[in-house]
């Protein structure tokens, strides 16, 4: 190697040099473990063995000086320093299988899992459609649901999700989509409403309400502010369950036109529009704005939208049960 050549060399070969004495093949185990929080999960996840994982996680935290997974009373938590790689390390992970893919990504054959946030009244109404797509374009996929607070700060950077569906109602500090169109029903057992009207019902009808456990249900709100009375004698704490208890006692509750819909056949239910103005409740994709592999984003942004346009024909055309 001569002078001249020695003369030119760049800030980023020392970096090399450093790559070098690195073991890339933790970065992979690395990532699967901070989504999972679990050694066995992460093991399975990337198809090793619980104590190849575990070796691999004693190497990681020697290379970066940090324990990155702690025990807590509430299960495997992550530390400071593993939160703020999980970003990074997805972004690398996402570029490197780009550059090294031979025909990018392909559907049929990769093995990710897809990760997503959502009420569980929506994945009721959703993941059936969803899961036979992914069957059938994506099957050597796995589908990873979660539910809950859908609006906490880290949901992006510590759950590894790669997309909310979240009703219109609720905040987002990034750009939405709506995925389909929902709006509140009025429903009733038919010998409870029989040919009577959604004001008659809401007047007269016991209440059963579901009992949000972060915010009043919009319905009772918009019903004080024009003056109508009610009467609520039942409270759950789960929503699904309260076209159940609707259809086989004496009262009316408030439900999404979407997942009252799904009870066809299984349940009795007359419905009622929702008798004065109140904000519809359709629900948007928010997208994770770390995510980097576009050709994926592309095609799962597809994929939900085909599961979703039953739904939202659906939606078009419905009439109520008068």
């Amino acid at each position: 190697m001569n002078e001249d050549y020695l003369g030119e060399l760049s800030p980023n070969d020392s970096l090399l040099s450093q790559l070098a004495s690195i073991n890339l093949n933790l970065l992979v185990p690395l990532m699967a473990l901070l989504e999972e929080r679990s050694v066995s999960r992460a093991a399975d996840r990337v198809g090793l063995s619980q104590p190849a994982m575990s070796h691999a996680l004693k190497k990681i935290r020697s290379l970066l000086g940090d324990e990155l997974l702690v025990r807590q009373h509430s299960g495997m938590e992550l530390t400071p320093r593993a939160v703020e790689l999980i970003v990074p390390l997805k972004q690398a992970l996402h570029q490197a299988a780009s550059l090294v893919g031979s025909s990018g990504f392909d559907p049929l054959t990769d093995k990710r899992t897809i990760t997503m946030t959502m009420t569980t009244s929506t994945a009721f109404i959703l993941m059936a459609r969803l899961t036979r797509i992914l069957a059938d374009k994506a099957p050597n996929m796995s589908l990873r649901i979660k539910t809950g607070n859908m609006t906490a700060p880290t949901i992006f950077t510590d759950d590894g999700v790669d997309v909310i569906l979240i009703s219109e109602t609720l905040p987002a500090p990034y750009p939405r989509e709506r995925l389909f169109d929902d709006r509140w029903l009025v429903i009733a057992a038919p010998e409870v409403a029989g040919n009577r009207d959604a004001i008659t019902l809401i007047e007269n009808e016991p209440h059963i309400v579901f009992e949000d456990p972060v915010r009043r249900p919009r319905p009772y709100i918009a019903l004080e502010e024009a003056h109508i009375p009610y009467r609520v004698t039942m409270r759950l704490t789960d929503y699904m369950l309260v076209p159940h208890f609707v259809a086989q006692s004496v009262g009316i509750a408030f439900h999404r036109l979407q997942a009252t819909e799904e009870f066809t056949g299984q349940l009795e239910l007359a419905t009622r529009e929702f008798p004065v103005p109140i904000q519809t409740i359709g629900v948007d994709l928010v997208w994770n704005p770390w995510l980097a592999d576009d050709a994926f984003k592309v095609w799962l942004r597809d994929i939900l939208f085909e599961a979703a346009a039953p739904l939202q024909e659906r939606y078009e055309s419905y009439s109520t049960t008068e």
